[in-house]
């Protein structure tokens, strides 16, 4: 049994900049995050290849992830995502394969959970107590390739505990053979089941595609009309 630790700028109004920024955005785009979410079952619980996912950053930016299977949640996509999937251990290693370079992770029995505890948005369970178990995170990293690694969170890998550890330096086995969370001595049985968002940096679009030309006129267009119109309001004013 396990037992979890647990003025005036320009030809346009300053009244008018945030829908100017709004209006040139939706013609010719902005930066942007990009969200993907990801499901799936280990196999057991000490399966730590089904959970490896591969991110590339074009650019620098943050790598956002978030889990919604122990809890479950709306994950970006939209679905709903049931409660009653294992606490994971979720971590972060530079490169791919076993070579790759361990940077950040926790999961809910380690002692830097409580930085990334992901409750909300996933939901908490009642296990004598109500229990969150779901992880969030944010990092700030170079461009580059990424190995994202989702296990349950008692099975969880040695470069945790390492300087400069390895993917490849193995895993501390403390699952005792089951998908099981505790609180004190209260225990449930969790599902294979697992959820996760990564959220990479978008690109910016700083020269509009030929689609886009016509949106970005009519864009002009608007800010032209509403510049005229608040223009009138103020001469109004001022003359009375």
């Amino acid at each position: 049994m396990n037992q979890k630790r647990r003025d005036i700028g320009g030809s346009i109004p300053r009244t008018n900049a945030g829908r100017a920024l709004a209006l040139l955005a939706l013609a010719a785009g902005v930066a942007c995050a990009n969200t993907v979410s990801y499901t799936g079952t280990l196999s057991s619980p000490e399966d730590s290849t089904s959970g490896l996912i591969t991110v590339t950053l074009s650019s620098p930016g943050t790598l956002g992830l978030q889990t919604y299977g122990f809890g479950g949640g709306t994950n970006a996509a939209g679905d709903v995502i049931p409660a009653g999937g294992f606490d994971p251990f979720v971590g972060v290693f530079a490169g791919t394969g076993t070579s790759a370079t361990f940077i950040n992770g926790t999961s809910d029995v380690l002692s830097n959970y409580s930085s990334f505890m992901g409750c909300p948005p996933a939901g908490e369970v009642d296990i004598g107590g109500l229990v969150c178990g779901d992880v969030n995170m944010s990092l700030s990293l170079a461009a580059g390739t990424y190995t994202v690694l989702l296990t349950d969170a008692d099975n969880f890998p040695v470069a945790v505990d390492e300087t400069d550890g390895l993917l490849g330096d193995g895993f501390f086995d403390l699952t005792g053979g089951v998908f099981q969370t505790c609180n004190g001595l209260d225990c449930v049985t969790d599902s294979a089941n697992w959820a996760l968002d990564i959220t990479t940096p978008g690109s910016v679009s700083t020269v509009p595609e030929p689609s886009a030309l016509p949106a970005l006129g009519i864009a002009l267009l608007m800010l032209m009309g509403e510049h005229r119109r608040r223009g009138r309001l103020s001469v109004s004013r001022r003359t009375k």
